[in-house]
């Protein structure tokens, strides 16, 4: 190894040793912790971010980045060496303009404000909200003003910590091409709904049975409960300390069946990436997963296989026998048909598949706008509602089903929103290499979903993030990200599903 790459190894096992806790404790005030837990956790949460910060922002660590970033040395490092220390310098450049004690204050403040947020949300109440957001979109702007080279937008490189690569000038066309293609597509679609019934999805679905069928689901897609748990919280999400020890969250509705299941699977993808980095990976930065990449793996798990009638012919059986009557006038074809049916909604995270990147797009419209100083926090409920009367012809009626149903702002990750759209179009991508690669079909027929797991272990998850997204496609694929397959996918699927 290395002899100076040998002297960085402490720092990187210390900055595990902080990230680990960090996690642990934000897990814990999503899932467990009680509500007057708050203010205190919040002023441990700032000790250990100002105390993480100086792991990789101190003279020696950047000396030796800086000397295994020169010609001579960075031949002597192998791919994961190399991501390691591309990590560390981009963590050391985006914190390093930051004062430590601002840094501290703004890590305890994130702490609060996503309980500011969870409690405003439950009431609907965005004033309660606004003045955090204000202040949460002050800090960013702040903190990425320190770094900002002449000539570089802000929303640029709040972008690029997501998906390097990214920026508006490839997603704008990105959008436009999606607006463009699907759009029409979208209303062709609505105009048929009637044909579909799904009224099923809303009778009564006992929660304890919900839950059972849920790890059941989890565990038949890859979940490996020997290095993960799975909790219960608002927001379903996913975390992971290391490749042993993965979370992820769900949330239950008696009356939507459909939620909790691909809510599962969704986290259930994430998790399968996270468990599946190389050994010589988790617990470094280079395990830090681009959300692009990530995203992809959740979707692919949701849609591309946890929609399909193949995966569900060996599976809906049983979810027959475990809600008995409740789902015995339900056939497999209905089923099918209901867990596919498209129609413009309110809420992202229930979204079908054709509609699910509007609401994205219009997520990334407003945060332009914000970070081009072209709205006020004020006037973001409004504009969020104009802007899904216009792309999606729904209007909340609330707050709570508007602006205030994501959590993204209140843990100050703008740039973020995105990933979702990419990593659902490079899931596209990756499947139809898959289907090149695999009888993927004939395999979920046979509940055999261990072959593609592997298979995506192999092309994708044991990298964790040594190679961005367009290599990582390239090195698996042959070909750089291209959005067409996502678009011929949905255009093939839902002509065929509402024989249009």
């Amino acid at each position: 190894m290395n002899r100076l790459y040998q002297k960085l190894l402490p720092y990187i096992e210390k900055n595990s040793a902080y990230d680990t806790a960090l996690t642990l404790l934000s897990w814990d005030t999503e899932t467990l912790a009680p509500p007057d837990a708050g203010a205190l956790t919040a002023k441990a949460v700032g000790i250990l971010s100002e105390e993480a910060y100086h792991v990789f922002v101190n003279d020696e660590v950047i000396s030796l980045v800086e000397q295994l970033s020169t010609e001579k040395e960075i031949k002597t490092l192998s791919d994961t060496e190399r991501s390691i220390v591309r990590h560390i310098k981009r963590t050391y450049d985006r914190l390093s303009h930051i004062p430590p004690e601002e840094y501290r204050e703004y890590a305890e403040f994130c702490a609060t404000a996503q309980q500011i947020y969870c409690h405003a949300k439950q009431t609907g109440n965005f004033s309660e909200y606004a003045p955090v957001l204000e202040k949460m979109i002050a800090y960013t702007k702040r903190f990425t003003a320190y770094r900002a080279k002449k000539g570089e937008k802000i929303y640029d490189l709040l972008l690029e910590e997501y998906e390097p690569g990214f920026t508006i000038k490839v997603l704008d066309p990105f959008f436009a091409h999606l607006k463009e293609e699907l759009v029409p597509l979208i209303r062709k679609v609505c105009r048929h709904n009637d044909k579909i019934d799904k009224s099923y999805n809303y009778r009564s679905f006992p929660i304890g049975k919900q839950k059972k069928l849920c790890n059941f689901l989890a565990g038949y897609i890859g979940f490996d409960f020997n290095r993960g748990v799975i909790s219960e919280t608002e927001h379903p999400f996913t975390t992971g300390l290391h490749n042993h020890d993965v979370r992820i969250t769900n949330h239950y509705y008696k009356n939507n069946l459909e939620s909790a299941i691909f809510s599962v699977i969704h986290e259930g993808g994430h998790a399968i990436y996270e468990m599946g980095i190389a050994d010589t990976l988790t617990q470094t930065p280079a395990a830090m997963i681009t959300m692009g990449m990530h995203e992809s793996q959740s979707r692919f798990y949701e849609n591309l296989i946890g929609r399909s009638e193949a995966f569900w012919a060996p599976v809906y059986p049983k979810l027959q026998k475990m809600f008995g009557t409740t789902l015995s006038d339900v056939s497999l074809d209905q089923f099918i048909h209901g867990i596919n049916k498209a129609e413009p909604s309110l809420i992202r995270t229930e979204a079908d598949e054709l509609t699910y990147s509007l609401h994205v797009m219009i997520r990334y419209e407003l945060e332009k706008m914000i970070f081009n100083d072209e709205c006020e926090v004020s006037e973001l409920p409004k504009l969020w509602n104009q802007k899904y009367e216009e792309y999606l012809g729904v209007t909340p009626q609330n707050d709570t089903e508007g602006i205030l149903q994501d959590i993204h702002w209140a843990m100050g990750s703008f740039g973020y929103f995105p990933s979702y759209a990419l990593g659902t179009a490079i899931a596209s991508q990756i499947y139809a290499f898959m289907e090149k690669k695999l009888p993927v079909e004939d395999l979920l027929r046979q509940g055999k979903l261990s072959e593609i797991r592997e298979f995506l272990r192999e092309h994708v998850h044991q990298y964790g993030s040594v190679y961005d997204a367009n290599t990582l496609l390239v090195r698996m694929t042959g070909e750089e990200f291209n959005p067409d397959y996502y678009i011929d996918y949905l255009k093939e699927k839902y002509t065929r599903l509402y024989q249009l």
